[in-house]
């Protein structure tokens, strides 16, 4: 359509390298205190969900950046979202607005798409799949 589609490929890796570094941010909150984040302003306990949240937003949210193992990374972030609104926005409200969840859906059906669409063109994953 219009001659746009050569970008498609360009702007997968771009929409997956800004997700995969907003979604790093909060591993970064919670470990680091970068940002500073009042409601992070302790590191979580270790091996508590907000622990295990926190791993998986550093580690994935880098992961998925780099474009790096991205199908399986960006299923199981995916998941962590389902289950973060689940349990913790969900009981406060059936919409989202209202519980503040609408990060976690986002979230949660981006990680979906990189699901099944892959990296796209400028990834590790890609370079990976041209040397072999």
């Amino acid at each position: 359509m219009f001659g746009l589609d050569r970008y498609s490929g360009p702007l997968l890796s771009i929409l997956r390298i800004v997700v995969g570094l907003l979604f790093l941010e909060h591993g970064t909150a919670k470990f680091l205190h970068f940002p500073a984040v009042a409601m992070f302003a302790q590191t979580p306990q270790m091996f508590s969900v907000l622990w295990f949240s926190g791993v998986l937003e550093l580690v994935g949210g880098a992961l998925i950046a780099l474009g790096l193992f991205t199908r399986p990374v960006a299923f199981l972030l995916s998941g962590e979202m389902a289950v973060a609104y689940w349990m913790v926005h969900a009981p406060q409200s059936p919409f989202p607005l209202v519980s503040q969840g609408e990060g976690a859906v986002l979230y949660c059906f981006a990680f979906l798409y990189f699901a099944a669409t892959g990296a796209g063109p400028w990834s590790l994953d890609a370079a990976l799949r041209k040397k072999s």
